[in-house]
């Protein structure tokens, strides 16, 4: 195999392991997501499946002095000739240097947005106990002792009072 093509197997390969699978799976909650990311996992597999095997195989090397025997010495010395004048050109990656930036880019901003995520997932849980709390002391709970913890509302229920704003 050419060294190009070599490292761009070696890449996909390295890049299949290197990926949480099952970490991403556990993130998603609806079932289309989770459809989706199956057929994503799949197309991924057979991608780097076929990179594996077809492009990682060497061809095998041409036995020219059988087909001198069975066709003739000149006409397959003009094929090997012909054969070896062959160049495949080398790849040159020209979309990665335009699209990396723009990747790091995104991936700093999944981060920051992963982050945002988690902090308001903690405010959020805080607020479920803070209401579950409620919930549980609600019917031996005061008026004083609930605004005692809600200061803001009795702030604007004592305002409304005071401009005889009824709430209707």
């Amino acid at each position: 195999m050419s060294g190009p093509a070599k490292r761009v197997v070696d890449v996909a390969f390295k890049a299949g392991k290197n990926i949480d699978w099952e970490g991403m799976a556990k993130l998603l909650v609806s079932d289309e997501a989770r459809r989706e990311f199956s057929g994503l996992r799949r197309a991924f597999d057979e991608v780097n499946s076929q990179l594996q095997t077809k492009f990682s195989q060497e061809p095998e090397p041409i036995d020219w002095e059988y087909y001198r025997k069975g066709i003739g010495p000149r006409l397959v010395d003009m094929y090997k000739e012909a054969y070896e004048s062959i160049e495949i050109p080398k790849f040159v990656d020209t979309v990665t240097p335009q699209y990396k930036p723009k990747f790091e880019a995104l991936y700093v901003e999944l981060k920051e947005a992963e982050e945002k995520s988690w902090k308001e997932s903690e405010r959020l849980e805080k607020e479920i106990a803070e209401v579950q709390e409620l919930k549980k002391n609600i019917s031996t709970m005061t008026a004083d002792e609930y605004f005692a913890k809600h200061p803001e509302l009795k702030k604007k229920f004592d305002d409304e009072i005071r401009n005889d704003q009824w709430g209707y």
